[in-house]
């Protein structure tokens, strides 16, 4: 469902470039805005949150798990924006601390152990939360202006600290969980359509970050023993307000 929720955004993003280019001469408004070494903001944003997860070989022998998922969930992001000028107007490096608030949910598949039932498998889901400090550290490569309009591509990675990791906390033998590392670090791609307003710029973008590397911690618990490797995936659409 939430795939489906990704479909308007890009197809939006892609409308918005056609029209924009498609409009007559105007008078531009902030026009001194290319002319600026540094300019400032913030950003409201949505995210959807999930994780890639592979499981061990042989984990139907070992474990009877079936199949291993997950299900992606809405969250959200509040971020501060600087973005520099880099040798041309075209050409910037931003950077983009940010509060953002992220769900998973983990979905197991076992085999039904009564033969006779209607339904075959049995599943045991995983709720997965974060609070996370991202900082994320972009390289922006923008059109030159038509009117008040300009789109731009962007690149590069970002560090993320979890101020909600359980990676400390003590496995519960009763009701275990998933323990994620508190550190992780994540390639960026993405891009955006920008308006210049009379007295500012604004702008809609849309990201995908994923994980380098893998980001499950391996305690042998029964949730985490089926798991070889988990990594972080989230598509980021973002409001900027830049002046």
């Amino acid at each position: 469902m939430l795939t489906l929720l990704r479909i308007p955004l890009v197809l939006g993003f892609t409308f918005s470039v056609l029209f924009a280019f498609a409009q007559p001469e105007k008078v531009k408004n902030y026009r001194k805005f290319d002319e600026r070494l540094l300019h400032f903001g913030f950003t409201l944003g949505m995210n959807t949150a999930d994780l890639l997860p592979y499981q061990v070989v042989g984990g139907f022998e070992k474990y009877g798990l079936i199949a291993l998922d997950c299900k992606s969930q809405p969250g959200g992001q509040i971020g501060i924006l600087t973005t520099l000028k880099v040798g041309h107007p075209v050409v910037r490096l931003r950077f983009i601390p940010t509060l953002s608030f992220q769900e998973r949910v983990l979905t197991y598949y076992y085999p039904n152990p009564n033969p006779d039932a209607k339904v075959k498998e049995i599943t045991n889901e995983e709720r997965i939360n974060s609070v996370n400090l991202d900082f994320p550290l972009m390289f922006q490569f923008r059109t030159l202006r038509y009117n008040n309009f300009a789109a731009y591509v962007l690149g590069g990675a970002q560090y993320s600290l979890d101020l909600q990791s359980q990676q400390d906390a003590s496995q519960s033998i009763i009701n275990p969980f998933i323990k994620l590392k508190k550190h992780d670090y994540q390639g960026q791609v993405g891009g955006g359509v920008e308006f210049f307003m009379p007295y500012f710029k604004l702008g809609l973008e849309l990201k995908y970050s994923q994980s380098f590397g893998n980001v499950l911690i391996q305690d042998n618990s029964p949730v985490s023993k089926p798991i070889d490797r988990l990594y972080n995936r989230v598509w980021w659409f973002s409001i900027i307000f830049e002046g």
